[in-house]
């Protein structure tokens, strides 16, 4: 039997909309709480707010570097991840330099994924960084590669989906991702996680964690 709480703290809550209010954020905040999962995922401007509310929760807040596009210079984004962990995220869904990365310039994109890396672990130990492909706009030779350069940068985990690219994720991505990497890095599927059916084909794949802002929807259907 596949137990409720098991599953939430598989369970990434993203509310990454563009146009999400504080009402939204905070709406998130009680979702996150009521029902356990893992992580709350913002935007920027919103973490300090949800790690307020969150505190003592249980629940990980987290935030998003160069998202959704990933174009960011290496800077930029190192700044943002070390003001990040300063204020008191957990966890960093990092977009990948995707322009770069189809450009061919695989040291850049390793170059740029470590310096991120590096700048959040040296400012607290145990901060978590995944590293977003944007799976729909590659081939699968490109995943492949995109996934193993997250791993030699030093990643904690390689993640499919923005949710706002082509496409989302998908089991054969995830099957890809975890035939392309070791045991030491994780694999989050997200994008257009909707219903438990979805969610659990995914886990089943091999997806460590999943990203979705329909977290009551999904675990509402799990048998407790």
């Amino acid at each position: 039997m596949v137990m409720r709480r098991e599953v939430a703290q598989r369970i990434d809550l993203a509310v990454l909309k563009p146009e999400a209010s504080r009402d939204d954020v905070l709406k998130g905040c009680e979702e996150a709480k009521r029902w356990g999962v893992k992580s709350l995922v913002v935007l920027p401007c919103w973490l300090e707010l949800i790690v307020r509310e969150l505190e003592g929760s249980g629940v990980v807040p987290s935030t998003v570097i160069a998202f959704p596009f990933g174009a960011e210079t290496t800077e930029v984004k190192v700044a943002t991840a070390k003001w990040a962990v300063q204020v008191g995220a957990g966890e960093l869904d990092m977009v990948m330099a995707i322009g770069r990365f189809k450009s061919g310039d695989d040291e850049y994109v390793c170059r740029d994924i470590a310096a991120v890396v590096e700048a959040a672990k040296s400012i607290r130990n145990g901060v978590i960084v995944k590293v977003i492909l944007e799976t729909g706009s590659l081939t699968d030779d490109e995943k492949r590669r995109a996934a193993q350069l997250v791993e030699t940068a030093g990643a904690d985990f390689v993640k499919t989906s923005t949710g706002f690219g082509l496409s989302g994720a998908t089991v054969d991505d995830v099957r890809l991702l975890r035939q392309s990497v070791s045991e030491r890095i994780g694999i989050k599927a997200a994008g257009g996680i909707r219903t438990w059916k979805q969610a659990k084909a995914l886990l089943d794949a091999g997806a460590d964690r999943l990203g979705t802002s329909s977290a009551t929807a999904i675990l509402s259907e799990v048998t407790e």
